[in-house]
């Protein structure tokens, strides 16, 4: 009963809650607030009792919103700065858009007061066509001024950002979408990209061609473009040389290791018998067997193959610029070749099954220098993909 009690209480003292943190959002002119909690509540039943409150804090958010936008506007207007345009034409769109969301509520009965909630709604797209069209003049101006006179990337990035907004505001806006590319295209950072191998082990080609295949690495930078096949149409702002500097292999090693075992197994069983001599049976007439052990002993020969080699370099960025290294990351990774094998002299049942289970085994072929440098190269790969992660250029 009291658990019954409580749920109503419990979704009562919220309801409360959200009621006082609506009015407090109005208290504090944190009308767009005040509207979205009013909103989401009535959307959810604007017939229940309990939202009846939401109605009057919509009715009054909605009315002070509105007065504040619109001296807002006159005040900017009244500036008379194209800088005002942007300000001035998401003010008029947000009076647009909250009108739009409350519409579908209409109407909205105040019980108590016997009464229709009221909302002057007024009609604001040809302001914001007028001031669209006037933002879409001052950005494409601004924008296609800081292309032309551009001095650096950070200049063209910034007027394709404008271009962008533009068109995402005014799709089809004059040329603006060839502008978008001609303002990226300029603002990317083309980065010739190196293998050098400094040591004295050869580099599998097919591992050159994995490390410089950047398509694999997932970058997806809007503004790095890494050349691996360097073209002379191209004018290179970096250049990113990957250096192997040394490559040890150690030689091919075979390790033995003999083990004795000794376990106590069963090896059979004898009846059981009286003291004359009889064999004893159980209580459904069987025979009663007795386990016989012995101690069995085997000579554990274990052989370990190995073979590692050890790659170290460097990842070294130059501005090609001021022919200056900008930055260097060490690189390096290491790989084992590692086969355990055994043979056995002796009875086998002495051995855990951990140890027989290597008796299934045998020697196989140590991997070749080049290989071993390959099979490095995973690691290698995973080590790079973190340097380029990590670095930026700007």
């Amino acid at each position: 009963m009291k658990k019954a009690l409580l749920i109503p209480i419990l979704l009562f003292l919220i309801a409360c809650g959200g009621i006082k943190n609506t009015q407090k959002a109005i208290n504090l002119g944190d009308y767009s607030n005040a509207i979205n909690k009013a909103i989401a509540n009535l959307a959810s039943n604007k017939s229940k009792k309990g939202h009846q409150p939401y109605i009057l804090l919509l009715e009054e958010a909605f009315e002070k919103n509105k007065k504040r936008e619109l001296d807002h506007i006159a005040f900017l207007e009244k500036d008379g700065n194209e800088a005002n345009y942007e300000d001035i034409y998401k003010s008029y769109v947000n009076l647009r858009d909250i009108q739009e969301r409350i519409k579908p509520l209409l109407p909205l009965q105040l019980a108590e007061e016997n009464r229709t909630a009221q909302f002057v709604f007024d009609d604001y797209e040809n302001e914001i066509v007028d001031y669209k069209e006037d933002l879409s003049e001052y950005l494409y101006d601004n924008a296609e001024h800081l292309l032309a006179s551009a001095v650096n990337k950070q200049d063209y990035r910034t007027a394709y950002r404008d271009f962008i907004y533009l068109n995402e505001i005014n799709p089809g806006f004059e040329d603006t979408r060839q502008k978008i590319e001609e303002a990226h295209q300029k603002g990317i950072d083309h980065v010739e990209v190196q293998l050098q191998n400094n040591s004295q082990q050869i580099i599998p080609k097919n591992l050159a061609e994995e490390l410089l295949n950047f398509n694999t690495y997932g970058l997806n930078d809007l503004w790095t473009m890494y050349h691996n096949n360097p073209s002379p149409d191209v004018t290179y702002d970096y250049r990113l040389n990957v250096s192997f500097d040394q490559i040890n292999i150690s030689p091919e090693q075979l390790r033995e290791k003999e083990i004795i075992k000794e376990k106590r197994v069963k090896d059979g069983y004898r009846y059981a018998r009286d003291a004359d001599g009889i064999v004893l049976r159980d209580s459904l007439g069987n025979k009663i067997k007795i386990d016989r052990f012995k101690t069995v002993q085997c000579r554990f020969n274990e052989f370990t193959q190995f073979k590692a080699v050890q790659v170290t370099g460097n990842v070294v960025y130059t501005d090609l610029k001021t022919q200056q290294q900008i930055n260097s990351y060490p690189l390096a990774s290491e790989f084992a070749f590692e086969h355990i094998y055994a043979n056995s002299d002796g009875d086998d049942r002495a051995l855990d099954y951990d140890l027989s289970k290597l008796l299934e085994r045998g020697a196989m072929p140590f991997p070749s220098d080049e290989q071993m440098v390959y099979d490095a190269g995973e690691d290698l790969k995973n080590r790079l993909k973190n340097i380029l992660k990590q670095h930026r250029f700007n």
